[in-house]
Order: structure tokens, then sequence, then C-alpha cells
């Protein structure tokens, strides 16, 4: 009874761990964007992750869900399948880990070391337009973020252990520790301190916070291993199988890095703040990416890869997990996007608008977040195709897709940043929304091609359209009375952007799920029943 209930808990503890750590960093957002506004040190802030933000990308949580995990997890399910002891199989996934883990320090050590010193050279890749002072203060910020990025890689090589054992949320909770390092010193050095001295001081509280990040993992991973001390024995076939996914993960991986690139690239080439205002769109707009798809994709994996049996045994319930996760997800991601279009203002300003953040800052980001709208349900939906084809420890389908949307990326981003949107309006806003709107329909390309591939395998899968025209009347519904409150009751009443927040974004959330329980959406059901149970037992 105890394991069926991890596995039904599963998404909720890393929705939970995740929803925490996001608060924890839009509180981070909220304090830098009191003191940095769309300013050069902001800019060059946002700007200098990219490239420790890569390494982490490349060897983090999404390489590891592609290789390590499934066959980790998979080692672990054979300790209730055959009859060799426990122990003998635990033992086994213990070893395989820690080689992986050994390996991942030895290269990712290599790569700071070399990433500070061409730390001059990397600039020009992800912010060619930045100049004088502005680029000395990216090169410093780059050379102090690599230490601490390092540090978060082997974070995600914890976050892989301990979700293969289903101890979700330590590990998507753990950032809030990293958050909270660099609130802390904006918050004790904020007042009376420049901006440019102010980003670098940030940038070693970021570091203070990679290492608490580690820490936290550390304890619980080490006694959930059998065997904890380093090893490089890569001729064992289960850590051949998990380098031979690993390069195509890594590359894929990579190429999803570019896009992101490639929008900061043209950004830099763009208005002052634009590369701002595109990080704090992209703030927003993962934040229903990770809630939502990164918590059923995750807690998904290791189940998926636990399933044993027939290959059409394999398939049906590969089938009924991914159709049930497409529809969890759905419902959350609808009302987001209905959320972003219609009261993205609102949204915006709670999080936002304080001190050098101001009104003309917020439509500017709103414009931002419309465009980064389009491709949401895609994205999301992506992760949970993505997660299904890494369970069938395929890695290559999902890379040779993401080339694909790296090149609608990039042409796209071009001609709707630097053509289309001066068509539309002198608003230089707009020209940033294009690169976001530009990714998301290179991400329902990538959607559809994975859907279509996936389909050929395991049979028919995908959206349906039914219940998707269900919640959109919903979301829409509920949304257009959001905007109703906002322009008729609290026009000229109240002007502070929280608490109108709090009141249009409540009646829009309250009347979302009123009125999907009254046509029996079963997602919906469930939450509120669950509700009404717990307050009648108290």
């Amino acid at each position: 009874m105890k394991k069926n209930d991890n596995k039904k808990s599963g998404a909720l503890f890393v929705g939970l761990g995740i929803f925490l750590s996001r608060i924890a960093g839009l509180l981070r957002e909220r304090v830098f964007a009191h003191y940095f506004g769309n300013s050069d040190a902001g800019d060059a802030f946002k700007a200098a992750l990219k490239i420790p933000n890569f390494l982490q990308n490349l060897f983090g949580e999404g390489v590891l869900s592609a290789s390590f995990i499934p066959v980790y997890a998979g080692l672990l399910a054979r300790e209730h399948n055959d009859n060799t002891p426990d122990h003998e199989h635990h033992l086994e996934a213990s070893k395989v880990a820690m080689t992986i883990g050994t390996l991942m320090f030895l290269m990712t050590s290599f790569l700071v070391v070399g990433g500070i010193v061409a730390t001059p050279f990397l600039i020009d890749t992800i912010a060619p337009g930045f100049e004088g002072e502005k680029r000395q203060l990216t090169i410093r910020l780059v050379q102090i973020f690599f230490p601490g990025t390092g540090l978060v890689v082997m974070s995600a090589w914890c976050l892989g252990i301990l979700n293969s054992h289903r101890r979700f949320f330590l590990s998507y909770a753990a950032p809030i520790i990293w958050n909270a390092a660099i609130l802390a010193v904006l918050v004790m050095y904020g007042k009376g301190t420049s901006q440019y001295d102010l980003a670098i001081i940030a940038g070693w509280g970021l570091v203070l916070g990679s290492f608490l990040q580690v820490a936290v993992q550390l304890p619980t991973t080490i006694k959930l291993l059998k065997y904890f001390r380093p090893r490089l024995d890569t001729k064992v076939i289960h850590v051949k199988i998990i380098l031979k996914n690993f390069v195509p993960s890594i590359i894929s991986r990579g190429v999803v890095q570019v896009s992101s690139y490639i929008d900061n690239v043209l950004a830099s080439l763009l208005q002052s703040g634009a590369v701002s205002n595109l990080s704090y769109a992209q703030l927003l707009y993962t934040l229903p990416i990770s809630l939502f798809g990164m918590s059923i994709s995750a807690s998904e994996l290791p189940e998926m890869s636990s399933i044993v049996g027939s290959p059409q045994e394999i398939y049906a319930k590969l089938r009924e997990r991914l159709q049930r996760g497409i529809q969890k997800i759905s419902f959350f991601i609808v009302p987001s996007i209905c959320a972003f279009l219609i009261l993205g203002d609102v949204v915006v300003a709670a999080l936002f608008q304080t001190g050098k953040f101001t009104d003309k800052d917020t439509h500017v980001v709103w414009i931002v977040l419309i465009g980064s709208s389009v491709g949401l349900l895609a994205s999301t939906i992506g992760r949970l195709y993505s997660s299904t084809f890494f369970s069938l420890k395929d890695t290559r389908t999902t890379l040779n897709f993401a080339v694909v949307r790296i090149f609608f990326t990039t042409i796209l981003g071009y001609l709707f940043a630097f053509k289309f949107a001066p068509m539309i309006s002198t608003d230089p806003a707009y020209a940033t929304a294009g690169l976001t709107s530009s990714a998301g329909l290179s991400g329902w390309i990538e959607f559809m091609l994975l859907k279509n591939k996936l389909n050929s395998i395991i049979g028919k899968t995908g959206v349906n359209w039914r219940y998707q025209s269900k919640l959109w009347g919903c979301a829409l519904i509920s949304a257009a009375a959001g905007l109703a409150i906002k322009w008729f009751v609290l026009k000229g009443f109240l002007t502070h952007p929280i608490p109108r927040a709090t009141i249009v974004l409540g009646v829009f959330g309250v009347l979302y799920f009123a009125l999907t329980y009254v046509i029996q959406i079963e997602e919906s059901q469930g939450i509120i029943n669950k509700i009404r149970s717990k307050l009648g037992r108290k």
C-alpha cells in the first residue's frame, strides 16, 4: 500500500517542491527587479547566467533523466521481479550510480576550469551587443558563476538518485536554499551599493547557494546508496548503456540550450533592457512548465522505466500513463495560457513592479509573455513525450527533433524579431515578443514530430480536443470575469499591484475550478472533493 501511495503522490511531491522553489525564485526576482530594474547591470547579470547554466543543463537533470534514471530505476525495479536477493541488485545499482557520479565530477571540474579561462571569448557568443563596462561586468560575473554551476551539476546527480527512489520532494525543493542565498545578499547589501558592485556580491551569493543546495541533498543520497566511494568501472554493461545514451542526451540538451542562446543573442542586439525583459518573461513562462509539465514528467519517468512485461504489455501501459498525464497537464496549462494572454499585466505587476521596475516595464514584459504563451502547451506536453522515449532508452529521437526545433527557432526568430515585428509596431517590445513567439511555434513543430514518432511505436496517443475545448471554454470565461473585475470594479479604487492581483486572479482561479467541476472535469472534481473531504473531517 505504501508503494502505491508513493506512486500516486509522486507528481504532488515534485509539484510541491517545484512550487516552493519557484516561489523562492519569484521572491528573488522581485528583489532583483527592485534593485536592478532593466538596467545595464541587470542585463549583464542575466546574460552572465546563460553560459554556466549551459553547463548545468548539459550535464544536469535533463541528461540524467534521459540516460541515468531509466537504467538505475530499472535495476532497482528488478529487486521485485526476480529471485536474486534485493541487496545484490541494490548494490549493483549503487556501484553504477557512483561510477556515473565520479565521471560527472571529473568532467564538470575540467569544464569549470576551462570555462573560467575561456570566459572572455565566450561572452561574444551570448551577448555580442555588450560593450565597455557592461561587457567587463558580464565577464567577471561568468567567472564567478562557473564554480557554483559545477556544484549544481552534482546536485542533479543527487536528484537522479532521489527520484529513482521516489524521494521527490527534497530534490525539487533544494533550490529554495539557492534562491534564499542570493536573496539574502541582495537585501543585506542592496541599500547604498552601486548596481555594478551589487551584481558582483549577488554572484558570490549564488556560489554559496549552490554549495548549500548540494549539501542538503547529499546525506539522504548517501543513505540510499549501498556503496559510496569514487568508482570508474566503465566496463559494466549498465554503465555502458548509460554512457551510450549520455552522448546523444548531451547533444540533445545542448541543442535545446542553443535555442535559448539564440534568443539571448538576438535580444542583446535589440534595445537596452531586452535581455532583462526576456528573462523576466521566461521566468513566468517556465513556471507552469515546471509546476505541471516537469512535475508529472519527472514522477512518470521512474514509473515508466519500471514497467515490465512483453512489448505489447509495456506499450499498453505506456499509452495509459501518457494519456492520463496529458489530461492532467492540459487541465492546468490551458488556464495558465489564458491568464498570461488576458491578465498577464496583472501577474507581471504583482511579481515585479517595485522600485526601478515601473508600470512601463510591466507592459513590455507582458507583451513578451504573450509571445511566450504561443508554445506553452506544446512545450509542456512535449516533456512528457520525451520522458516516454527516455523510458524506452531512446535518446536519439529526441535529439533529432531538437535539431529540427533549433533550425526553425533560428530562422523564425530572425524573421519575427527583425522583419515582421517592425511592420506591426515601432514599440521595441514587439521585437522581443517576436523572439518568444517564434520559439513557441518551433516548440509545436517539435511536439508534433515527437507525437507522430511515438505513435508509430506504441500506438495512438495525443491531445483529446473535445476535452481541450471544455477547458478552453471554462478558462476564457474565467479570464473574462477577472478582466471585468479589473476594469469595472477595481479601476481607480485599488491600485497596488499585489492586492489587485490577489482579487483578480482569485476570481479567475475560483471560477475556473467551479466551472470545470460543474461540467464534470475529472481533475477538478478530484481536487475539489479532496478539499471538501479534508474540511469535512476537520
